[in-house]
């Protein structure tokens, strides 16, 4: 599998050898030649670490020209690597480092602070894990996602699941093609961006362009000077694009594509309307990479067809898709929803006659919040972690917000907690407000309510 991984890196970054640059961003272009430069040398320095074939390694760093290298000279030296969203708190990775137990951490300095904005290059620091311990299965690629007990998701891809995920973006109409250029503003820490975004445009001969901060303005004087075809990004991405107040020329703008969460319908309007371009959805989990994909718009208000190769079926009203190569899940929790072959995605849909998509809500706690998954599990079990804590119900509407009950002598205050929170969860995870109540209404058989209407009906300060 190791050898697998190699050759996938290896096919990645020898395609297209007259293509146009790969990666551009406000301080420079970088050619396919300087990036396999740049992973060959970077894999010299972590073979010096004495990291090898089936070692495991955590990579922790911005999204960046480095984070790219420095994840494909790990798997061209056959590592399994864990890649951590570099926006988590530094009690958040211990928490996955305990569970996951790499053998090296890979940082860069401003790890768990929000960026401010893009970074080609970062110094790295490689420190070795004393208890960490080899992979144990042949999955290089590991990520985590949201648990519906608190704990995250342990979830691996194969060689041979990436190599297939990149082939199936390449047959999907609409999608980026060689010599054209795409502005990627979703988060290469996460499927999409990584994936569609990287990957993809290295096996396509697309070049990647990166905008230099997080702002409309930013965003679109990046789109401008390098003549874009395609956007990939998230809602946020393009509710935030829709409210510049000057719009550059943008005359090879063809399809822009939204990832992460669905889109919604007035803001997909507002953005064709401003642009002339419908946005497009891709949707997918963290363990099946791409389900289904519409880079056009025009499927609205499905998510499009299945992506070629990809089975998927109807049962008890929530889509299932096959995995025909055992469970994607390393570690517990996560095993109960691989059964058979069979994933089960917790996203209630509808499969039309001509084999559209169309989804219709979560059947669990998991939420979206700016393109990021997140369990309400896991809050409420950050806060009552808190001492003085003696429940938590979090819910989502919008935003989320949490509803606590604490202590009868002297428990925290709403600010104690929420600072309790940002200590302990990345920033999107922290609820917008905290509620304390005298205690947390319950069903007439003892389960918690979740209602935001009957809570906000009970808190004192509403």
């Amino acid at each position: 599998m190791a050898g697998g991984m190699r050759d996938l890196v290896g096919r990645l970054l020898d395609a297209h050898p007259g293509a146009t640059p790969c990666l551009v961003h406000h301080d420079g272009t970088h050619s396919r030649a300087e990036v396999r430069d740049a992973v060959s040398a970077e894999a010299a320095v972590f073979a010096g670490h004495g990291i090898g074939e089936g070692h495991t390694v955590m990579l922790r760093v911005p999204p960046s020209c480095t984070q790219f290298e420095a994840l494909l000279a790990l798997w061209r030296l056959g590592a399994q690597v864990m890649l951590v969203d570099h926006r988590l708190k530094d009690a958040e990775v211990d928490g996955l480092r305990a569970l996951c137990r790499p053998q090296y951490l890979v940082a860069a300095g401003l790890a768990g602070r929000p960026s401010l904005g893009f970074r080609a290059r970062y110094e790295l620091v490689t420190t070795r894990c004393a208890d960490g311990r080899a992979a144990a299965t042949g999955h290089r690629l590991v990520q985590f996602s949201s648990g519906s007990t608190g704990l995250p998701k342990v979830i691996g891809r194969t060689a041979d699941s990436l190599a297939a995920e990149v082939e199936r973006f390449t047959r999907i109409e609409g999608m980026p093609a060689r010599g054209e250029r795409v502005l990627l503003l979703s988060s290469t820490a996460h499927s999409f961006g990584l994936i569609a975004g990287l990957l993809h445009s290295l096996a396509a001969g697309v070049t990647v362009v990166f905008a230099r901060h997080g702002s409309a303005r930013d965003m679109l004087a990046a789109a401008a000077r390098h003549d874009v075809h395609v956007v990939f990004g998230t809602p946020f991405h393009y509710e935030l694009l829709s409210t510049a107040r000057e719009l550059p020329a943008l005359p090879a703008l063809r399809a822009a594509v939204s990832g992460g969460e669905i889109m919604p319908p007035e803001t997909a309007a507002r953005f064709a309307e401003r642009f002339g371009v419908g946005v497009g959805e891709s949707y997918g989990t963290t363990e099946t990479g791409v389900v289904a994909m519409d880079v056009s718009g025009a499927a609205r208000p499905s998510v499009g067809r299945a992506a070629p190769g990809v089975r998927l079926r109807i049962r008890a009203g929530e889509l299932e898709v096959r995995l025909p190569d055992g469970s994607p899940y390393l570690l517990p929790p996560g095993g109960d929803r691989y059964a058979d072959g069979w994933l089960r995605t917790y996203d209630r849909a509808e499969l039309a006659p001509d084999g559209a998509v169309r989804l219709l809500g979560r059947g669990d706690s998991l939420v979206v919040v700016g393109g990021l998954k997140l369990d309400l599990g896991e809050v409420e079990t950050v806060l009552r972690g808190h001492p003085g804590v003696t429940g938590a119900v979090v819910v989502h509407a919008g935003v989320t917000e949490a509803y606590v009950s604490t202590r009868a002598d002297g428990g925290p205050s709403a600010g104690d907690l929420l600072r309790w929170c940002r200590e302990r969860l990345a920033d999107y995870k922290v609820p917008r407000a905290v509620r304390i109540l005298p205690d947390l209404p319950r069903t007439s058989n003892g389960k918690l309510v979740r209602r935001r209407d009957a809570l906000l009906a009970l808190a004192p300060d509403r």
